[in-house]
């Protein structure tokens, strides 16, 4: 995954400081980081490709609240069918989704 930024020292620092993920640097400062177990789907669409980005959580409040505490301000929680949804912007600019799932997770899969 790559993330375009306006900003992007700023995101590789929220990673860092702010999410805590390891990493490794690339060289010059480009910081390659460790991801979470990660899920992916394929939704059909009318408009242009495009893709989204969504961390999943076990349970949001607690997620929002160690956001809250490194300064992170969340939208307020929505009831979906499929989970509970908040998001947040990264310092570049870009839009994040986190959700608490309701549904099976394909990382529970052996």
């Amino acid at each position: 995954m790559i993330i375009y930024s306006h900003d992007a020292e700023a995101d590789r620092s929220f990673f860092r400081d702010v999410l805590g993920y390891r990493h490794v640097d690339a060289g010059g400062g480009w910081l390659i980081f460790k991801l979470p177990p990660a899920e992916i789907a394929v939704h059909p669409g009318d408009g242009s490709p495009s893709h989204e980005l969504y961390f999943m959580c076990d349970d949001l409040e607690a997620t929002m609240a160690e956001l809250a505490a490194g300064g992170v301000v969340c939208t307020a929680v929505s009831e979906e069918r499929w989970g509970r949804l908040s998001g947040f912007r990264l310092p570049g600019g870009s839009k994040v989704g986190i959700y608490e799932p309701r549904h099976p997770r394909a990382i529970d899969l052996e």
